[in-house]
């Protein structure tokens, strides 16, 4: 019963860049498994997984939404994720409970810089993908193009297993190349027809059969030696004249044979082992199958569900679950007689109550029992146990390994927060949450809104552990510290949308940091301190430079001691440099993080009574803010590679207002009658420009940017 309980379950993401399609990939699924009697669409406002009103108002996905239906005996947990960049940190908290995901391409533009970035995210994680080529029914789309921009930018084999019948607006189904059949969709229910494989396309089909026969034979031995028995010299032929001939000749004769004859006879892998292979090769990562439809107009959804039973892998085939007990390692099988672990990865925090979303890995829960969280030392009762559908929810009195549900009653819980039993606890490794790069000054309008405030932002950083909520030391301001300027603005709407205070924003103010651009050497410092009793001494030389981690332009810290004979102990070595670390909070030149430098302690000398690890920490930390003084120093600013996509006829101006902004650009090309500029920006000069590029482009252009590091910033740029 355990098993068979389990390996009817998948866990999968939907990933993509914006407006790739995802959201109605999520609806036409969720009609397809007779989850909805009714296809929502985005551009009204009606779908089950974009619930929130700013969600429905700006036509994108914001926050990673959970559904759960069911196909052919399985159990589908479904999360929708969000495609814009300034939210990835969803992306991240949802994979870190994930089995697998589709990942959905546009037809016409393939790989999109945020589709990079997803599945890079996903490669991390170690998660499983399929993929689904969407939007076939465009005008420029083009499937293998769309492959190749896969097979190039983001390096797996794709195995295409489907081949388009029609194209662009003539788009009506595709060929099923495992099952050598058609599968064709009228504009009705959704419902596929299906048939044998049109005899335009017969030829074409096989050849597109027999070359996913040899990608997957090269990468699967069993399919290998399968192919190899059954056509010892195919390979030969087939690259060679004399082969090709051949080839076709029997493809001449075969024509007059029964399909199922020519299946057989022109088949050198036989089915049930080609998707084995697929199966194996998507779950290694060493391939990708690849499959294709168009969402909206609700082809293809069948055979990509009945991809993800077949190839993405059940709670039971991924590796045991992790995590540390008492400084040692444990692994928690998906057993549901196995002591209970989950993952918190999501929190609904509302002034009515708390949602904690949770992904059980082992064991089981019931409505009433208490769960231990390792982080707070704290034990909580479980009120409720939910099934999730999106903002609707359906009680369970009961879940078990493998199951993503949400609890209500849990009042401490974080994004990343372990529940365990309580007398076998564990602590699971939880997601990394991205550095912030923007902030914006917040204050309420009404000084008697101030705690309402309060309590507002510390909700939200509840919610989302990517926002960062801080007082500044030196201005009293509050500032809200974000992935991007939509990632803010989408945070302070909330706030007045869920009944806060009036709020007042200041301008956005980006995340500087300072390096060193010329060092020093043979610094001396000596902390002497007496004031009765014993005091404190510590005698420190220092050196400081540059320094780039493996010389590829990544900043970072290096501390190291050429002390020989012992004259700093190697426990005042430590405290020299915890105390050097402390200096790196605050730069010389305004007060920023430093970053991309190296100090090595070079000598230094102790006191028989009044050294310490106290004196030495602070030794180091004033001795390397008086070094960095004394070094030149540089003012690093964030930048972003934006990529715009405008009309042709928009290129000189959008151009033009990129160089006003610091931009270099590193490259443009033309992709179906619109131009695609790629150029990097400093973060601090891309406030506003959505609402720029709108007006120079008659609301026709788009436009992404991605974080990628730091760049010297020019002489007097403002910081604060």
């Amino acid at each position: 019963m355990r098993t068979t309980a389990q390996t009817v379950v998948r866990n999968l993401g939907i990933l993509a860049h914006v407006d790739a399609g995802k959201t109605t990939l999520t609806e036409r699924i969720l009609y397809a498994t007779g989850t909805t009697h009714k296809r929502g669409e985005v551009h009204d406002g009606t779908t089950v997984t974009d619930f929130d009103p700013q969600e429905r108002d700006r036509g994108i996905t914001i926050f990673a939404a959970a559904v759960s239906c069911a196909w052919n005996g399985h159990r589908i947990n479904l999360i929708d994720t969000p495609g814009h960049v300034d939210f990835a940190d969803e992306v991240e908290r949802s994979l870190r409970v994930l089995d697998g995901a589709v990942a959905v391409f546009d037809a016409v533009a393939g790989v999109e810089p945020q589709s990079e970035s997803v599945w890079r995210q996903a490669d991390r994680h170690g998660v499983p993908r399929i993929a689904f080529v969407n939007k076939l029914d465009r005008a420029g789309a083009d499937l293998d193009a769309a492959v190749e921009s896969i097979r190039r930018r983001l390096h797996p084999a794709p195995l295409v297993v489907q081949l388009p019948i029609g194209t662009e607006n003539g788009f009506t189904g595709v060929v099923d190349l495992l099952g050598m059949r058609s599968l064709v969709w009228s504009d009705g229910d959704g419902v596929a027809e299906e048939g044998p494989v049109p005899e335009e396309l017969r030829e074409e089909a096989w050849r597109r059969r027999r070359l996913l026969e040899e990608a997957v034979a090269e990468l699967h031995p069993a399919a290998l030696e399968e192919f190899c028995m059954q056509s010892p010299v195919g390979k030969s032929r087939m690259r060679s004249p004399v082969g090709e001939s051949r080839m076709q000749s029997s493809a001449d004769a075969f024509r007059t044979q029964s399909p199922a004859d020519e299946f057989r006879m022109q088949s050198s892998v036989s089915t049930p082992t080609l998707v084995s292979a697929l199966r194996d090769l998507t779950r290694t990562g060493d391939g990708v199958v690849v499959l294709c439809g168009s969402a909206y107009r609700n082809r293809g959804i069948e055979p990509l569900l009945d991809a993800v039973v077949a190839y993405l892998p059940s709670p039971l085939d991924v590796p045991a679950v992790r995590g540390m007990h008492d400084g040692a390692e444990q692994r928690r099988a998906a057993d549901p007689e196995a002591p209970f672990a989950a993952l918190a990865f999501k929190v609904n925090a509302t002034a009515t109550g708390r949602l904690t979303y949770v992904r059980v890995y082992s064991g089981a829960i019931e409505k009433g029992d208490t769960v231990w969280d390792p982080g707070t030392g704290r034990a909580e009762r479980v009120a409720r146990i939910l099934r999730v559908m999106a903002d609707r929810h359906e009680r369970l009195d009961r879940a078990v390994a493998g199951d993503i549900v949400a609890l209500v009653g849990l009042r401490s819980a974080r994004a990343g927060s372990t529940l365990c039993a309580p007398d076998v606890p564990l602590v699971l490794e939880p997601s990394t949450a991205a550095d912030p790069v923007v902030s914006v000054a917040v204050e309420a309008r009404r000084s008697t809104d101030t705690g309402r405030l309060a309590q507002a932002l510390a909700r939200l950083a509840e919610e989302d552990p990517s926002l960062v909520v801080r007082t500044d030391a030196e201005t009293g301001q509050t500032v809200l510290s974000g992935m991007g300027e939509l990632h803010l603005e989408v945070a302070v709407e909330k706030i007045r949308r869920d009944g806060g205070p009036d709020v007042g924003v200041g301008r956005p103010r980006v995340a500087y940091r300072e390096t060193v651009e010329r060092g020093v050497s043979g610094l001396v410092f000596r902390h002497v301190k007496q004031d009765g009793g014993a005091g404190q001494f510590a005698h420190v030389v220092l050196d400081v430079e540059p320094w780039d981690v493996g010389g590829a332009g990544t900043q970072g810290f290096e501390f190291r001691s050429a002390v020989v004979g012992g004259r700093v102990p190697q426990e005042y070595v430590r405290a020299v440099e915890a105390g050097c670390r402390d200096a790196l909070a605050e730069g010389p030149l305004g007060g920023h993080p430093v970053t991309g430098l190296r100090v090595t302690l070079t000598d230094g000398a102790t006191h028989v009574k009044d050294s310490s690890d106290t004196a030495f920490r602070t030794a180091g930390r004033l001795g390397l803010r008086e070094a960095l003084r004394a070094c030149e120093m540089v003012l690093l600013e964030p930048v972003a590679e934006v990529t715009v996509t405008v009309p042709e006829d928009a290129v000189g101006g959008v151009l033009g207002d990129l160089a006003a902004r610091r931009g270099r650009v590193s490259g443009s090309t033309a992709r179906g009658g619109a131009a695609v500029v790629t150029a990097t920006v400093p973060l601090a000069e891309l406030f506003g420009y959505a609402t720029r590029l709108r007006s120079r482009t008659q609301g026709r252009g788009t436009f992404t940017a991605r974080p990628t590091g730091y760049a010297p910033a020019p002489t007097g740029t403002p910081t604060r």
